[in-house]
């Protein structure tokens, strides 16, 4: 296999470490993992080894597809967005796997296929999947063998009266619906405290280096550190431009590299003009435009680097997103399929 001139490289560690962390913040609650979107992007099956080796046994993906994907290992996965009639025959089959019941229909469909043990989703005030508290208190999930009554946060990132209204309204259902457990904190739940914590926390985008909250400040480490091969170096003139539409002319005399990364990859045109890698801790400015496949860095404080170099992006989430104004979630699940994902353990 060719090697790609592009490389995200994993710190396995951190990951670990993350997952600790906030298995420490959840107190007596089990702490899961969400896996979904290949892992968000680092690819599941690493992620999900790495996890249920540090002692993880919760896994939440979206689809039967990502759970079959992880049928040969030893982890007990919940699909989020339940069970459609296509998913019947993987879901009745799957021993690792079970759904996540969203809406009556699905409840009934689970209910006349002789589905068994399963996981049951609340709408607390998010408005997106889930049964209503009513439809708990009318009994439509009664005789149903429930692992997990979960609900989800609609703003846990966020100090807003919804986030108590949505605890309190989940809290109620204790003991209604015949569930093992109860679920509602995602990773910026986790950080609410212990009254959001219930029987078993899932967080998501913390695992992977996301900081949503003053408590994941300094526990929650980097694991994505993308890099990029240098495709040529050239001298760019004084006066001369560089990339699209000569956002950029060169005051003096500018050593630049072209470099194998760009829109089609994740690195979003935002980062045009504001964006930089390192070498150690030498800083090389992205100059121009971002364009589909290059970048363009200033290489005055590494005037060494030639084709074949490497370098490291500046990508830590939390001031990425600010730099950017994208999502600490976009950032990180837009990375694309060209790079290649190597773990460091």
């Amino acid at each position: 296999m060719i090697p790609a001139p592009l490389r995200l490289r994993l710190d396995g560690a951190a990951l670990v470490a993350n997952w600790r962390a906030l298995a420490r913040m959840s107190g007596d609650a089990a702490c899961g993992a969400a896996i979904k979107a290949d892992g968000y992007g680092l690819g599941a099956r690493g992620v999900a080894t790495r996890l249920a080796d540090a002692g993880c046994r919760d896994f939440f993906v979206a689809t039967w597809a990502e759970a079959m994907a992880l049928a040969d290992l030893d982890v007990s996965v919940s699909v989020l967005h339940g069970v459609r009639e296509a998913d019947l025959p993987v879901a009745l089959a799957a021993g690792h796997a079970r759904p996540v019941l969203n809406s009556a229909a699905q409840v009934q469909r689970w209910r006349d296929a002789g589905g068994g043990r399963c996981d049951v989703m609340v709408d607390t005030g998010m408005n997106r999947l889930g049964l209503s508290p009513q439809d708990v208190a009318d009994g439509l999930i009664d005789g149903l063998n429930i692992d997990t009554l979960m609900s989800h946060l609609a703003s846990a990132d966020e100090a807003v009266p919804l986030n108590r209204e949505q605890r309190d309204a989940f809290a109620a259902l204790r003991g209604r619906s015949g569930a093992r457990r109860m679920s509602l904190a995602n990773s910026a739940g986790i950080a609410l405290g212990g009254d959001y914590h219930f029987d078993l926390t899932r967080p998501g985008i913390a695992l992977y280096g996301g900081v949503q909250a003053a408590a994941h400040t300094g526990c929650i480490r980097q694991v994505v550190m993308p890099q990029a091969q240098i495709l040529q170096r050239r001298l760019v003139p004084t006066g001369q431009v560089v990339g699209y539409n000569a956002t950029w002319r060169a005051t003096v005399d500018t050593p630049v590299a072209i470099v194998n990364l760009g829109y089609a990859d994740g690195y979003l045109r935002c980062f045009s003009g504001r964006g930089c890698a390192f070498v150690g801790d030498r800083r090389l400015p992205v100059i121009g435009r971002v364009s589909m496949d290059m970048i363009a860095l200033d290489l005055c404080a590494a005037p060494e680097l030639d084709e074949g170099d490497w370098v490291s992006i500046d990508y830590a989430l939390p001031e990425t997103a600010a730099l950017s104004g994208l999502s600490q979630y976009e950032l990180i699940t837009g990375l694309g399929g060209r790079f290649d994902r190597i773990w460091a353990d």
